[in-house]
């Protein structure tokens, strides 16, 4: 039977880098409904205690579950998904997909066996980055990069259309590594959300060509795996009101967020998706 409410999946960061999972969710289930959530009025998560931060995103999301009724929930920040997804998904009561770096991937593709990780400093002094390598990572040489400014850098990317090719070669150089035979660094993980939204500008500085690994496109794979029924109620729903169902048709999608950045949220959606296609 075909449901009676498309699909709807709630999205949530602590801030812009978010909207680089939602283009992947966009790309894949175009027939959801989407509402994306940044907690901005704390950003940046790396600066919160573990516990302060967990007890805030579980009576933050509690509150926006009840308010907009979701079917799923992704948590599309690194920071909170390596803390706080076990007791998130004890309280909403539905299913919670989190983001992790892509250390897995990237290590069983690696020719080199030589791969580097970018992400942010907090996301850097926690304990699943280790444990990621460890369990996934081990017979490779993995060389973690914290990149203090690099979310900075995508969002003005994004709104403003700029970039210091300098600044930006500093902040990733120490990801390319080469060793005396000859082996160079072959595979970088994007391990924040914000690092994918500036890909292009990622390419134009690396000084050899490399495989990112975003792991976005594997989130929303899951998310459409486990909504199941909902996300096939979204695909006949758009179909009987609207008839054919092209590539460029979506549901609704709409930006909240709980300090002041919901206009930039906006804005640079409608930046980013022109380049859906």
């Amino acid at each position: 039977m075909v449901g009676q409410h498309a699909a709807r999946i709630l999205v949530f960061d602590s801030g812009f880098g978010g909207l680089s999972v939602l283009l992947a969710l966009f790309r894949t289930m175009p027939a959801a409904d989407y509402i994306y959530l940044a907690d901005d009025a704390r950003f940046p998560y790396g600066d919160l205690e573990e516990d302060d931060l967990t007890d805030g995103l579980v009576s933050l999301l509690q509150a926006q579950c009840q308010l907009h009724k979701p079917d799923l929930v992704v948590v599309a920040c690194n920071t909170a998904s390596t803390i706080a997804l076990t007791p998130l998904r004890a309280a909403l009561g539905l299913p919670v997909v989190g983001i992790v770096p892509g250390v897995k991937p990237a290590a069983a593709g690696s020719q080199s066996g030589k791969i580097s990780v970018l992400a942010t400093p907090g996301t850097m002094k926690r304990s699943l980055m280790h444990e990621l390598i460890e369990d996934f990572a081990h017979a490779c040489e993995v060389n973690l990069v914290p990149c203090p400014s690099l979310a900075e850098m995508s969002e003005r990317f994004v709104l403003d259309g700029v970039w210091d090719s300098q600044a930006l070669g500093c902040e990733i150089g120490a990801a390319f590594a080469q060793d005396d035979t000859g082996r160079k660094t072959d595979i970088v993980v994007l391990g924040c959300t914000h690092y994918p939204l500036m890909l292009a500008a990622l390419n134009k500085v690396a000084p050899w060509p490399v495989l990112w690994i975003d792991p976005a496109p594997a989130v929303a794979r899951r998310v459409m795996l486990l909504l199941g029924q909902e996300w096939q109620d979204s695909v006949a729903n758009r179909q009987a009101a609207y008839g054919d169902l092209s590539a460029s048709f979506g549901g609704s999608i709409q930006f909240y967020s709980t300090g002041d950045g919901e206009g930039r949220l906006k804005t640079a959606w409608a930046r980013l998706r022109p380049g859906l296609g």
